[in-house]
């Protein structure tokens, strides 16, 4: 909530104070739909929508898929009997680990749909890139700024370390402690990265597993199915045989009525 009055706080009506985290996933409405999954979704006292994403690594399609999710977060608002007067504002924000914008040198952009002049067609949110690359603060001066420092250099703090004065508020406090939790430095993180990879592993051999059990199961299945053709075949050529016999009698029968006549 504090970050994202930090990011937003000129673009609000009001501020956020209360905010809940809801589904990430993006759910489809017809089977041919594509599935969205975003890193955080959450929902404000007035309804507004926020995503969050960090995004490390920088690709060509990135911009379409900002695009993309923004609009199906947005659209997915309304239900069947809904108008457009339901929709609320939704705000994406990206955390860029690599620079996406390349012919300037700001580090936050906000697209929001407007004319070449700067007119808003709607106030009804945007797209914020935050570009970690391109920040750098000597003296950190506001809380978005703030922000900015603690995900740009907050993992280089070591727990022997004191914390530097831009750190010393009551937010900073409560993320530097959940960033240590999940340290690379704390055992804690090792074992459960390891728990975690052993259980990929075992999904992954019973996955294999449940493959080379089908394959059996369609070994099988296609065995029987020739067994159950040879055997068809074999049916089929006895009742011809009979069929050939019956006929053979039949002939001999009308053969020896004939010679009585």
């Amino acid at each position: 909530m504090h970050f994202l009055n930090a990011v937003l706080g000129a673009e609000l009506s009001e501020p956020i104070v209360s905010l809940v985290i809801i589904n990430p996933y993006n759910d489809k409405e017809f089977l041919d739909d594509k599935l969205t999954i975003v890193d955080v979704k959450a929902n404000d006292q007035s309804g507004r929508i926020y995503q969050i994403e960090v995004q490390l690594a920088y690709y060509s399609d990135l911009p379409a898929r900002m695009v993309y999710t923004w609009g199906d977060i947005y659209c997915k608002q309304l239900k069947s009997g809904n108008d457009f007067s339901n929709l609320k504002p939704t705000y994406s924000i990206w955390l860029m680990g690599k620079n996406a914008i390349k012919d300037d040198d700001k580090y936050v952009h906000a697209y929001k749909l407007r004319d070449e002049t700067g007119k808003l067609l709607t106030d009804h949110g945007g797209i914020w890139l935050l570009e970690l690359e391109k920040f750098s603060a000597v003296h950190v001066e506001n809380e978005q700024e703030r922000w900015l420092q603690f995900f740009k250099t907050g993992n280089s703090l070591n727990d022997e370390q004191e914390l530097p004065e831009w750190m010393n508020t009551q937010e900073m406090r409560q993320a530097m402690g959940t960033l240590r939790q999940f340290s690379e430095k704390d055992k804690n993180y090792f074992a459960y990265q390891a728990r975690q990879n052993y259980l990929r592993q075992q999904m992954s051999v019973y996955g294999e597993l449940d493959a080379t059990k089908l394959r059996e199961q369609q070994v099988i299945a296609e065995r029987d199915a020739i067994a159950a053709e040879r055997d068809s075949v074999t049916l089929r050529e006895q009742q011809a045989l009979a069929e050939r016999d019956a006929a053979a009698v039949e002939i001999e029968r009308l053969k020896a009525l004939l010679a009585q006549k």
